[in-house]
């Protein structure tokens, strides 16, 4: 079988929840990213993360043993900049909500970097800090009230870290969402600008985006037009696979960073199933081994996943149905739920 980083020439890699939480690296990462250049995909760190340059999230990645320089980082706020770039003239001023390094894309794409309404800025652009705070978004509050452009470098309403989920750019935004009542231009996932400026900067012709998350990576992938990998390392779960709106649907499934390397660790939700059989009836899905192609050697991840994919497209298919329960039609099915964390009705 052909793994995924032979078959495709860049990966897409999400960063938080995908290659690390919070500051500590995801088992089995390392090794198999460093595989993957071997079999000629390139890593390219594709990040919704507003709040540090390329440059130091590339010496956070080196410093957990993964081969990553600046170049090798894109970042939501790079997407917005040239967003606004491409509206406003060159010296227009700009509000800016979030770190510092936000401000400082702003003025290295020669606009000019203001934090008061009384500045009269043409825009507001958004994205995540932890130092957020009332009165920034007061001023940013005003100058939308005026009229300025807004663009948010994401919407990720929660960030995970190695403490748990805690509050993203999506939140803070919100908060001018319900004062305005307007909506920003977004610049990152599940929006396309920064999947198309990431394709384009680095000449893919097969690339493949790698995430955790089927409301932010997956989402962005399936608008973009370009095949996707879930790995169930951060947010979204199986279960949320089996129920995933159009939008939101992965071409792979794999529980961890090995399915890139490791075909045997990796099932196309389209193609796979193999051993198992999911049926839809009464608002609920029942899963059952078929025994199809089961000759015992299957890892039982892999197979798991193939329960995944059966369960997925049965799913899916339930277009006019909201799924329920999925159902254990058989003791084999039990445990297979089990290792992929749905709950049997």
């Amino acid at each position: 079988m052909t793994s995924l980083a032979e078959r495709f020439d860049v990966l897409l890699l999400d960063l938080d929840g995908t290659v690390y939480l919070g500051h500590q690296p995801i088992d089995h990462v390392g090794e198999a990213l460093q595989e993957a250049a071997r079999r000629g995909a390139r890593s390219v760190y594709v990040t919704n993360n507003a709040s540090r340059p390329p440059a130091e999230v590339a010496a956070q990645l080196s410093g957990m043993g993964l081969d990553a320089a600046a170049d090798d980082v894109l970042t939501s706020p790079q997407a917005a900049v040239t967003m606004l770039v491409d509206r406003h003239p060159t010296g227009a001023a700009v509000l800016v909500v979030g770190a510092p390094y936000l401000a400082d894309e702003v003025a290295r794409r020669g606009l000019t970097p203001v934090r008061t309404f009384a500045e009269n800025p043409v825009a507001v652009v958004q994205g995540h800090s932890p130092e957020t705070g009332w009165p920034i978004l007061a001023e940013a509050c005003l100058a939308l009230r005026g009229g300025a452009d807004w663009v948010a470098a994401n919407v990720d309403a929660t960030l995970p870290t190695d403490r748990g989920l805690l509050p993203g750019n999506g939140a803070m935004v919100s908060v001018l969402v319900t004062a305005t009542g307007r909506r920003p231009r977004v610049a990152g996932k599940p929006a396309r600008p920064m999947i198309d400026a990431a394709i384009a900067r680095y000449g893919s012709t097969t690339p493949l985006v790698v995430g955790d998350r089927l409301d932010t990576d997956i989402e962005a992938a399936v608008t973009a037009g370009v095949p996707s990998l879930l790995v169930f390392t951060g947010v979204s779960t199986p279960a949320e696979v089996v129920t995933a709106a159009a939008e939101r649907r992965p071409t792979h499934v794999g529980f961890d960073m090995r399915a890139v390397v490791d075909a045997a660790r990796s099932v196309e939700i389209a193609s796979g199933g193999n051993g198992w059989q999911a049926d839809f009836g009464d608002g609920g899905l029942t899963l059952r081994r078929d025994g199809s192609g089961d000759d015992g050697d299957t890892l039982p991840d892999t197979d798991a996943l193939h329960a995944l994919a059966a369960l997925a497209r049965a799913g899916w298919a339930a277009t006019e149905t909201p799924v329920g329960a999925v159902h254990a039609g058989d003791e084999a099915a039990g445990a297979t739920l089990q290792r992929l964390g749905i709950r049997a009705g």
